[in-house]
């Protein structure tokens, strides 16, 4: 909520300490007041936070992190003071946990979903206390025993305790366990106008936006006009009784959200006289199941999307509460690598509200599960009613972002009782098929719905819930279980809500931050994820693929040139990104989206995430970013029909180009090509074969093989027909080995405007895979192929906000005998 000072809650964020006791040591703050302080060590503490981030803020280091917290009590304290009737809000509290206001018990929480309102009488000064329990009671509880018990999150009962996985799943993420205030708190009445709540919903009406809106105030008001502003509309709120105003707006022709591939993600400011309440989107979401009703395809606003993104875990895995500055980030990240949705996994949590209203702003969709994974929830009253009112919360909360598009029960539920063998009668859990989707029906009935992550398509009783040819898909042929590329088009892949899970090396700037970044040594595999129980971890997977498409010796090559294999560790995960969605994207496909496991990286190392803990992208979000633009050229191999290039266009007009094709030998020298003029309609995709625009037969596939090999690679450029501009570029690569490498003429120099640093990097011959070495600046473009005489203008970002120094690093290729060495002036 975006209002005014004097209109909004006051945060309570500031003057906290905590200290950690035993589990049931001390039953109430009396008790600990008997304490001295060398019994009891009071520390500053984060608000919001947890004990881990008030500890790391404290000097603890963060490999020091990795507790039990959630197995021991943590209390907090904080000095309120006011007179009258007040309320405290507590929006999350993890997990099990007590608020006591100087003596007096005022709340007990046993979830750490749910929201707490809690009416006080302030009278001068008081002290606020809040304990967070053991979580082991709750553990230990008698319930029926569960159908399954998942490998993923230890112990099996903690799917009766409404708190993350995140700290609770080995192998995926460090153990650091929630526990502390991890939302905010509020105290509210403080103002005779403070806002109880806003409460904002938006829906198109034909040509129309409409905007209704409720605003509950916490003091009682006299009656007075109050004018409400969408954009430039304004309307007159009525009041419903001494606290509450509601009414609505009509936007006429109004400026539909789109995401930022496909359109414009229009949003109008929302003002109640001068107070500022935010901004809101306007835009319907459509699923299309296809003729076969197996598909899944969104449709924003009438506009079939094909959605690219990654899944999300957490910004802060020790906070669990990311500032706007770095959540920002991020989304700039996603938006210029060409994603367009992000899905907020089960196993993690439920984002802020500045999470959402960026998604908004930047144009990205949110495919948001419930916070359920894996195991057979209990179906007691008490728990439904918990997760009634947990799920009722989240949707309200959340209701006026234009962004949430995909509402999703949870987790590869159906997917771990499919493969330990369970029918499909035995995992249809009520949760899923009955509460959730009330819910949703009542609170946000504009976003899709699906059961689960995987799950068949609905009616399909037959199918396993995993199952690639419909419905929702985890695809994993490529890479986890190291399948051949043709593997992608057999799968014939519907949408796949998770898929391409790579550890993936992060760049040098990251792995000095590393006790010792030498790969494959304890400290590295340490950062490395690995699914429980396996025998093989995500290192395997990405040194099958180096084997496979560079054939070379891996494990020689990593232990007598580190250094080169780490350079082809992060060049292979582009490549394979790159050849999976290319295929997803051709003309013809049958896939409608896929979201890469992972967008981010909980803790150093070569972690799932295409984005490092540092914040800087990784060769694997460079790599999604060379496919997945709004203007994209694209080749796919046919084999003895030779390449298809495929050209997309996402935006809504029209584009007049030229598509021109060349193929080269050793690097420079052009043995054959062709071009043609094209008219791209809008929202569209089609195919133009390679032998169309040579105008003859040549082996440009390297299929037939009549005789050697006549090129090394092949180079499309989809230029804009009037200006010449480049609109897109692809390669391929017959031979996709690397090679021996050799001088080819790779250049770089510095240049700095009123944007900032950039590089302008050149070559004479064809360069592979050209990526910027830096420390103190990451490429925003990098991990690209340039062609023979080409030249790249390279924006530089500062790592950190505090660099002063000038950029100086090296400028590399992968077929490259040298680098090239820039340093400003």
């Amino acid at each position: 909520m975006h209002v005014l000072s004097a209109h909004a809650p006051l945060r309570l964020s500031e003057g906290w300490q905590c200290a950690s006791t035993p589990a049931g040591a001390y039953a109430t703050p009396a008790a600990l007041d008997t304490l001295t302080d060398t019994h009891l060590h009071w520390i500053a503490a984060p608000v919001p936070g947890t004990i881990a981030s008030a500890l790391r803020a404290s000097g603890v280091a963060d490999e020091a992190l990795a507790q039990p917290f959630a197995h021991s009590d943590h209390w907090y304290r904080v000095k309120i003071a006011g007179d009258g009737k007040r309320r405290l809000r507590f929006n999350g509290l993890a997990t099990i946990a007590e608020v006591w206001l100087d003596d007096r018990k005022l709340l007990e929480s046993d979830s750490m979903f749910i929201a707490h309102d809690v009416d006080v009488e302030l009278n001068g000064e008081h002290m606020l206390h809040l304990c967070f329990r053991s979580i082991a009671p709750a553990l230990g509880a008698k319930r029926p025993r569960a159908r399954w018990r998942p490998k993923l999150a230890q112990p099996a009962t903690l799917r009766n305790v409404r708190t993350t996985l995140l700290g609770h799943m080995s192998g995926w993420c460090p153990a650091i366990q929630p526990a502390g205030p991890w939302r905010a708190i509020e105290l509210i009445g403080a103002s005779p106008a403070c806002i109880d709540r806003v409460d904002m919903r938006t829906r198109v009406e034909g040509r129309d936006g409409m905007l209704d809106i409720t605003l509950r105030f916490f003091h009682a008001q006299a009656p007075a006009p109050h004018r409400i502003e969408c954009g430039s509309v304004q309307a007159t709120l009525q009041w419903q009784d001494a606290h509450t105003l509601t009414g609505s707006v009509r936007v006429p022709d109004v400026r539909l959200w789109f995401p930022h591939t496909h359109g414009e993600p229009a949003r109008y400011a929302v003002k109640l006289n001068d107070i500022d309440l935010g901004d809101v989107g306007f835009r319907t979401i459509e699923v299309d199941r296809g003729a076969d009703q197996q598909d899944f395809r969104l449709v924003v606003n009438g506009v079939p999307v094909f959605a690219r993104g990654a899944c999300w875990t957490s910004a802060d895995i020790v906070a669990l509460d990311a500032s706007r500055e770095k959540l920002e980030s991020i989304f700039r990240l996603i938006r210029d690598a060409g994603l367009n949705i992000v899905r907020v996994s089960g196993i993690t949590l439920y984002e802020s509200d500045a999470f959402y209203a960026l998604a908004d702003e930047y144009g990205v969709m949110i495919w948001q599960d419930f916070a359920f994974a894996n195991f057979d929830y209990p179906d007691d009253e008490s728990f439904r009613a918990s997760a009634q009112r947990e799920a009722e919360q989240f949707l309200a909360r959340t209701r006026r972002f234009a962004s949430l598009a995909v509402l999703c029960g949870g987790s590869e539920v159906h997917q771990q009782a499919a493969m330990l063998g369970l029918p499909f009668d035995a995992y249809q859990q009520r949760l899923f098929t009955e509460l959730l989707p009330n819910a949703i029906a009542a609170h946000r009935p504009d976003a899709a719905y699906v059961v689960n992550s995987p799950s068949a398509a609905p009616g399909d009783t037959v199918s396993m819930p995993f199952g690639t040819r419909g419905g929702i898909t985890h695809y994993y042929g490529v890479p986890a279980y190291q399948r051949a590329f043709d593997d992608v088009r057999r799968a014939q892949v519907r949408f796949a809500s998770e898929c391409l899970a790579f550890a993936n090396v992060p760049d040098d700037a990251a792995l000095r931050a590393l006790p010792n970044p030498r790969a494959h040594e304890p400290r590295w595999k340490s950062g490395v994820p690995r699914d429980p129980g396996s025998a093989w971890d995500f290192d395997d997977v990405r040194e099958h693929y180096m084997q496979a498409l560079y054939r070379i010796d891996v494990p020689r090559l990593r232990y007598e040139n580190p250094e080169r294999y780490l350079e082809l560790s992060r060049a292979v995960v582009a490549d394979v990104i790159g050849a999976v969605f290319s295929e997803w994207r051709r003309e013809g496909s049958t896939c409608a989206g896929g979201i890469v496991w992972n967008l981010l990286d909980v803790r150093p190392g070569a972690g799932w995430g295409v984005i490092d803990v540092l914040g800087a992208p990784k060769s694997a979000l460079h790599g999604l970013a060379r496919v997945l633009q709004p203007v994209q050229a694209l080749i796919l191999d046919e084999g003895l029909d030779g390449l298809d290039v495929h050209l997309v266009n996402e935006t809504a007009r029209e584009i007049r180009a030229r598509v021109e094709l060349t193929c080269l030998r050793e690097g420079a020298v052009k043995v054959a090509g062709g071009s043609n003029d094209i008219v791209l309609p809008p929202r569209s995709v089609q195919r133009v074969s390679s032998n169309a625009l040579i105008g003859a037969f040549f082996d440009i596939a390297y299929a037939y093989r009549f005789g050697p090999r006549a090129h090394d690679a092949t180079h499309v450029v989809l230029r804009d027909a009037d200006t010449g501009t480049t609109l897109s570029e692809a390669f391929h690569f017959p031979d996709p080995s690397i090679g021996e490498r050799r001088d080819i003429g790779l250049r770089a120099s510095v240049e700095k405007d009123g944007e900032g640093w950039s590089l302008v990097v050149e070559t004479a011959q064809l360069a592979r895979w050209v990526h910027i070495v830096d420390p103190n600046y990451y490429a925003r473009i990098d991990w690209f192929h340039l062609a023979p005489g080409g030249t790249r203008r390279i924006p530089l970002v500062a790592r950190h906000a505090n660099v002063r120094a000038a950029p100086e690093g090296d400028v590399c290729a992968v077929n490259a005998l040298r680098s090239a060495t820039y340093r400003a002036a």
